[in-house]
Parts: C-alpha cells; structure tokens; sequence
C-alpha cells in the first residue's frame, strides 16, 4: 500500500471522520496530494464519503471495516518488517537501549503531535 494511502487510513482510523482539507492538513501535503489518496482509497472501498453535517460542499471521509481490516494488515506487515529488522541489525545490548527509549520516543512523538 502507498505510504500516503496508509497514512490517510491512519488518520481517519485515530481521529474519526475528516474532509479531505482535513487530512491534508494533519499530513502536512497539498490538498490535491490529499485527494489522490482518497480517491483511490474509495475507489477500493476503503472509506466512504457523506455530505458534511454543516457544509454541504464538503465531503466527510469514514473508514469502512475493509478500510479497518487493510490498516490492520498494513500495521502488522510494518511491524514485522521493523521487528525483523532489529532482531538482524541490533545486538542484544542495543535491542535493550531501543527498548529503554521507545517510551521517550513517544512522549516527544505525543507532544510534537499536540495531543
């Protein structure tokens, strides 16, 4: 899946319906970069869109259980790529340090994203 298409699951998965503005704004890219993404991802079936509740010239964007179940295999094959290769590339005593800082780095990861 293109890392764009996996991020704009993400979002959608993490903070609930969101326009395409919305997303591009979260992402940091172009709305039209946005709307690329989205398009390929409804033409999978992926989200659906539905007029917005308060602006009838917007679409907002929802995740469909396909959508859920792609994320999911889309975080699992992430996962076992990175797990693989730490268990290659790190030795035991560097595997504990990353193990030691994963905490911090989600502390910084949670104040850079303002949550």
């Amino acid at each position: 899946m293109p890392p764009g298409e996996a991020a704009v699951l993400g979002y959608l998965d993490r903070s609930g319906p969101l326009t395409t503005a919305g997303i591009a704004q979260q992402r940091g890219v172009s709305h039209q970069s946005a709307a690329k993404a989205v398009k390929e991802l409804l033409a999978q079936g992926l989200v659906h869109a539905e007029a917005h509740p308060s602006d009838g010239r917007k679409l907002l964007l929802h995740l469909t259980p396909a959508g859920s179940g792609r994320l999911a295999e889309e975080r699992r094959r992430r996962a076992d790529w990175l797990g693989t290769a730490i268990s290659e590339v790190l030795s035991s005593d560097e595997r504990k340090t990353l193990e030691v800082a994963l905490p911090l780095l989600s502390r910084l990861t949670t104040h850079l994203n303002g949550r």
